[in-house]
């Protein structure tokens, strides 16, 4: 019977147990309130500060209230502890001592409740005959919990732990099977329904391991490290690994060396792996002679390291031939730390805005030189070498042993100037000059301030605009009046003209009197345009509207002028700024 069940068959038995035990009907019932009755003998019940580390020894822990316990009274606060636990609760001797001996959390709590003038082990006995605890407390903590992993597990209508008969049962079978008492908290958290398994069950279990021809101390280590083990039947893909790596020759006895305390392992993973290194044409032998070498391939976080190093490297095009390549010539690393590195280079390629079959080219030519790798973040690369990104990345691909050179930990020097800067200075200069302006002139240096990019890249956006259909005299007063617009890509600037003319049926020229319209956002343009277009249609807008008022007036204005003067007008603005943004991060320019 659960200790629910007994919860609810002592309430109906409520009469019996007033008749037979008056005391204990009121300390239940305040318990199930949220009170405790302090009132029955308040001068034992002060709360005050434990003695100062001081006062009391040499040797201290923490307490409750800030302050330092002294070896002697944690010593006396134990003792008085487990009498309480064994002789009073009738909780086995083993039982009361471990959870005495190994809960000082909850035990620092217990000192900060009682007086501790005079002797400490009598005040807590005096405490504890009228405070009743919540015995589930220093129970969790004892076998390895902490309060902050053990609340969810309290139970809400029981304090006694005799009133869970399974829990202690299952509890006592780990620890008569040799399982550690410190380490079942662990197995309580991962596997919590084994501890409501009926008599004999979980015995059972752990038995049906040992006809595998495990032996128990084998089965120990194997259940603190996969508590789920226990759950259900024998797990077919735990017992596949074992027989694999045992066909290869490696016992369940070296196995259990290769776990480690407090981790947690996937089998099922660990068996895909294997999968996965026979699929690459991994012969047995092979096989084991990696995994004798690198064991941490199959057991660093249960393979999902090794995993990870497979599945990005045949995205990125890579052979399985060429994988298997990398695991046998693997660098003297932890696999984690390999594929760390790996996906930090990802990152590096993707912000100096290499191209994806660049990406692809190195990954497959150059993987152990990636994973080998630990680079300095991208902003201090650009900064310390002085270059851009376009040179920095034909640096790379002419010569990948570069990426050695850039490690965190290594002194990077800036890279010689190859004259480019120079080169696309004179280029800007020339540039400036076609425009009318000028040799060192006050407007040419401002527009040397205003303007980013290359020469060539200057001449080549103007020159889009000319082709676009404009006078090239026009344009360069365009330009001259907003030179910000030049720095936009080609591309940008051919589909914000490509959105005026063709999808608007705005003509070109347009842009001779308002320039700035190629400042704003595609989105902006698009957003504005549409929603003007809609209110023409119901005839809700002056259709002689300019270009200028519809895009460069306020948000705000715009819609106090012309999109409330429609009933419908908020709504259809709402669905179209949802759709035109849905696929961008931007926000609507004011």
């Amino acid at each position: 019977m659960s200790y629910l069940q007994k919860f609810k068959t002592f309430s109906l038995a409520a009469s019996s147990i007033i008749a037979d035990n008056k005391f204990n009907l009121v300390r239940v019932l305040y318990w199930r309130i949220g009170f405790s009755p302090v009132f029955l003998n308040p001068r034992f019940y002060g709360t005050k500060k434990s003695p100062q580390s001081g006062e009391c020894g040499n040797s201290t822990t923490g307490s409750g209230n800030g302050h330092r316990i002294s070896r002697a009274i944690r010593k006396e606060a134990q003792d008085a502890l487990l009498e309480y636990l064994h002789s009073t609760r009738g909780i086995q001797f083993m039982d009361a001592e471990n959870m005495s001996k190994n809960s000082p959390i909850f035990l620092a709590k217990l000192l900060g409740r009682v007086e501790n003038e005079g002797e400490i082990g009598r005040s807590i006995t005096r405490f504890l005959r009228y405070h009743p605890i919540n015995e589930f407390e220093p129970f969790f903590e004892s076998v390895g919990l902490q309060p902050a992993e053990y609340n969810e597990f309290l139970p809400r209508e029981v304090m006694f732990l005799s009133d869970d008969d399974l829990l202690l049962e299952n509890y006592h079978v780990l620890c008569n099977y040799g399982i550690e008492r410190n380490k079942i908290g662990k197995i309580y958290k991962e596997a919590t329904q084994i501890f409501w398994y009926d008599y004999g069950v979980l015995l059972s279990k752990l038995k049906a391991y040992e006809e595998l021809g495990l032996d128990q101390p084998t089965v120990v280590q194997f259940v603190v490290c996969s508590p789920y083990l226990l759950v259900g039947g024998v797990k077919n893909w735990f017992v596949k690994v074992l027989d694999k790596l045992k066909n290869i020759g490696f016992e369940p006895s070296w196995v259990e060396e290769q776990l480690l305390d407090g981790h947690s392992y996937n089998w099922k993973q660990i068996l895909g792996l294997l999968f996965w290194f026979k699929h690459m044409g991994c012969s047995d032998e092979k096989l084991a002679d990696l995994i004798r070498l690198r064991p941490d391939f199959l057991f660093e976080d249960s393979g999902s390291k090794s995993l990870s190093l497979i599945g990005l490297l045949l995205k990125m095009g890579s052979s399985m031939m060429q994988i298997y390549s990398v695991f046998l010539q693997f660098p003297q690393m932890r696999v984690g730390k390999f594929v760390s590195n790996i996906r930090q280079c990802l990152l590096f390629f993707n912000e100096i805005d290499m191209g994806v079959q660049q990406i692809g080219y190195l990954f497959r030519s150059h993987p152990l030189l990636l994973g080998s790798c630990t680079l300095k973040k991208t902003n201090s690369l650009l900064s310390i070498l002085n270059v851009g990104k376009k040179r920095l990345r034909q640096i790379i691909l002419e010569n990948p042993e570069e990426l050695k050179n850039w490690r965190l930990g290594t002194r990077v020097l800036p890279l010689p100037d190859n004259g480019e800067v120079e080169r696309s200075k004179q280029q800007k200069t020339q540039f400036l000059l076609k425009l009318g302006l000028e040799e060192n002139s006050s407007k040419m240096k401002e527009a040397f301030k205003v303007f980013r990019g290359k020469g060539e890249e200057l001449q080549e956006r103007f020159d889009c605009i000319v082709e676009a259909g404009i006078d090239e005299k026009d344009v360069r007063r365009l330009i001259i009046v907003s030179p910000q617009i030049l720095n936009q890509s080609k591309d940008i600037i051919e589909l914000k003209i490509d959105l005026l003319v063709n999808t608007f049926g705005y003509p070109v020229s347009s842009l001779v009197n308002f320039s700035s319209y190629l400042s704003y956002s595609a989105q902006r343009v698009t957003l504005r345009l549409s929603m003007y277009s809609w209110l023409k249609e119901q005839g809700a807008a002056d259709p002689t509207l300019a270009l200028r008022t519809v895009v460069a007036c306020s948000e705000n204005r715009f819609l106090k002028q012309y999109v409330h003067h429609h009933p419908k007008g908020m709504e259809v603005w709402e669905n179209l700024k949802r759709e035109i943004y849905s696929d961008s991060l931007a926000s609507p320019a004011q």
